[in-house]
């Protein structure tokens, strides 16, 4: 299985599947669609109602990766459970840092 983001000058973009009203949040592993699409799973104890849900998932992607939330934003997906993120920031330390997470979380499925 790869990893659920890529690379760029300067940014990152990284793909997540989001569970709104999850009871906590947390990251909570990796999925692999048929088409070889990698996805980090997360689950937000907010709703899904007036974007609290994604304000909720940026909170705590900012906080994993020691960036700030103005440097997150989405490219697509931002009504649907599967999104994609732009990350702004050094490509090492993104690279470094959504390794950690995706390997802490790659054994769960």
């Amino acid at each position: 299985m790869g990893f659920p983001y890529t690379i760029a000058d300067d940014h990152a973009r990284l793909s997540v599947r989001l569970t709104p009203s999850g009871g906590r949040d947390c990251f909570d592993g990796l999925e692999e669609d048929s088409d070889g699409t990698v996805w980090l799973k997360a689950r937000v104890s907010s709703p899904p109602e007036d974007g609290k849900a994604n304000k909720a998932l940026i909170v705590m992607l900012a906080k994993a990766l020691k960036c700030p939330k103005s440097g997150i934003s989405f490219i697509s997906g931002e009504t649907a459970r599967k999104k994609i993120l732009r990350i702004g920031g050094d490509p090492e330390e993104l690279n470094t840092r959504l390794k950690d997470i995706s390997n802490s979380n790659a054994g769960k499925r």
